[in-house]
């Protein structure tokens, strides 16, 4: 199996990479810069095939596809800097990327008859309740552009392709690049005190347990729409904090805020992303492990690099 991999710059593309080259198959990786450039130690990505490719570019996307003819696309690239998708002067830079980019991509898989497995979020939810969102809900009202953009994407690969995956995640965190945890432990350095959100609910997504998953869609036929966070339970913003602090020996102290209190946010935050995850079960996929695990194995793989 040729697996086409796009983002892999960032977190997720770079395990999905990783992941893919270890289980034996054939990976290219493509990202917008001309040569790959994170990192290097312990990454694939350096032995993988990597070719520029500027997903907003219809023609170059197709004819790039068209040349490879990969089995499976996993469309890991993405505009993420929600804050600064509200500005007006960037709006149309985040829909040409999350919204046309996509559709780009699903174009160019219907035309080779690949797989696409297209990565969106819980932002295509209005955030509001306390229900679990569930995986074939159709009830989308993003409350930000990120969100919106993200959810032109589905609507995109759903409506071009019949042989698509579109895994939702959230609050994801990997090695390599910027993440929550990542910030709050460089927060914690130099503070004695934080102050953290404690009513915005979900779960957090390690991108290591995430690239398995994907890779394992890879090989599957049981196409649809899925949520994939860590197991461990619904928990807030300040619960992760106190547990990353626990697991990396920090004392210092955590006080819980509401999102209201913290303000600064341009973006509009969901409060309920409690996304369910039993079609994965039901499908036969493996539930990623408990969130706390992930913590612990990202702790010591960041200790590594």
């Amino acid at each position: 199996m040729k697996i086409f991999v796009t983002g892999v710059n960032g977190q997720l593309g770079h395990d999905v990479v990783n992941e893919a080259i270890s289980r034996g198959y054939e990976v290219i990786g493509s990202d917008i810069t001309e040569k790959y450039n994170g990192i290097e130690k312990k990454s694939a990505v350096a032995v993988a095939d990597y070719i520029q490719m500027d997903i907003t570019d219809r023609q170059k996307v197709e004819e790039i596809l068209q040349n490879t003819k990969p089995d499976v696309v996993i469309h890991c690239s993405a505009w993420t800097a929600v804050d600064l998708a509200e500005e007006e002067q960037y709006r149309q830079q985040v829909y040409n990327v999350n919204y046309h980019g996509t559709e780009n991509i699903a174009h160019a898989c219907k035309v080779i008859q690949a797989k696409m497995i297209y990565i969106s979020t819980d932002y295509v939810f209005d955030g509001t309740g306390v229900q679990l969102w569930q995986a074939d809900c159709k009830e989308f009202s993003p409350q930000n552009i990120y969100g919106d953009s993200k959810l032109q994407g589905e609507l995109a690969v759903s409506h071009l392709l019949e042989k698509y995956f579109i895994v939702r995640i959230a609050w994801v965190f990997g090695i390599n690049g910027k993440n929550f945890v990542r910030t709050m432990l460089n927060v914690g350095k130099k503070y004695d005190t934080v102050r953290v959100v404690n009513d915005q609910i979900g779960t957090p997504t390690y991108t290591f347990d995430l690239a398995k998953l994907l890779i394992d869609m890879s090989a599957s036929t049981k196409y649809g729409y899925y949520h994939a966070t860590n197991e461990g339970g619904y928990i807030s913003w300040y619960d992760f904090t106190c547990e990353i602090y626990r697991q990396a020996g920090y004392t210092t102290a955590v006080i819980p805020v509401t999102t209201e209190e913290y303000g600064l946010s341009k973006a509009k935050r969901p409060k309920n992303s409690r996304l369910d995850k039993s079609k994965l079960k039901e499908n036969g996929f493996s539930l990623l492990p408990d969130w706390k695990d992930a913590v612990r194995r990202y702790l010591k793989e960041m200790n590594q690099n």
